[in-house]
């Protein structure tokens, strides 16, 4: 599975959450192991974005090779 395609599985699972996470507020029901699955899920996308961004503000240090 390409770093796109898994990206694009945890935008599917943030939305999907996000769904329950609304459908338990309107119920007026707890929603906290919903909320811990979203920060994980969030936490995956950081992670797998977090390179991108610092290449793109530092492009020299990511070409350097020690």
């Amino acid at each position: 599975m390409s770093q796109t395609q898994y990206l694009k599985m945890l935008e599917r699972e943030i939305q999907r959450v996000n769904r329950k996470i609304d459908l338990k507020i309107l119920e007026g029901r707890n929603y906290m192991k919903e909320a811990r699955e979203h920060k994980l899920l969030l936490k995956k996308v950081r992670y797998n974005t977090r390179r991108n961004f610092f290449s793109r503000f530092f492009p020299t240090f990511t070409k350097l090779s020690f």
